[in-house]
């Protein structure tokens, strides 16, 4: 973190709502990916990180150390995807089976086959980022499915232009290389 991401890390730590959305701004991307990682669904990881943010905004008061904000902020978003897995098993275990309903009225949205399809190629893809090493994995997510641009990337994880370029090449290759033949047309 540099010298005004900590001066606004105080000014939150003081009540001033500006100075954390600001943060909020700085850091979102980041919380996206990190979560995304975990979950592979973006509607699940965009809950978590409303909920990381409003964990952060009440306790922010207690952080004692502004340079360690963001591994703070990971750790507050980490537990929220705890908390959401156990009351997800929680509600799993006590919902009756229900009789469902099909409406006769055509979607327009994609044909239950095309949904699986794509999150199928979607989990594929996403089981192979997991296994590429750590180094890799933040600066590809934060790039290609947070959508983050070099600036922001290299400010995030504190890497300087060259060294995120360079991780960002040799993890699409090594990403093109670990993918099963009909995916990788989609990477070239």
């Amino acid at each position: 973190m540099n010298a005004s991401d900590n001066a606004l890390v105080v000014r939150a730590r003081n009540g001033d709502r500006a100075a954390f959305e600001e943060l909020v701004r700085r850091t979102s991307r980041l919380v996206f990916a990190r979560l995304y990682l975990d979950t592979g669904k973006a509607d699940r990881t965009e809950d978590l990180v409303q909920e990381t943010y409003l964990r952060a905004f009440r306790a922010v008061r207690w952080l004692d150390d502004p340079a360690g904000f963001r591994p703070w902020l990971l750790t507050i978003a980490h537990n929220a995807l705890i908390d959401d897995a156990r009351q997800a098993a929680r509600l799993k275990r006590k919902l009756p089976p229900t009789e469902m309903r099909v409406a006769q009225v055509p979607s327009p949205e994609p044909t239950p086959d095309k949904n699986a399809e794509l999150t199928e190629l979607r989990q594929r893809v996403l089981g192979v980022l997991r296994s590429l090493p750590s180094e890799y994995q933040m600066p590809l997510t934060l790039r290609y499915i947070a959508g983050a641009d070099y600036d922001r990337i290299s400010e995030q994880l504190g890497l300087t232009n060259g060294s995120l370029r360079g991780l960002l090449h040799r993890g699409l290759k090594m990403l093109r290389d670990r993918l099963p033949p009909d995916l990788v047309d989609g990477f070239s």
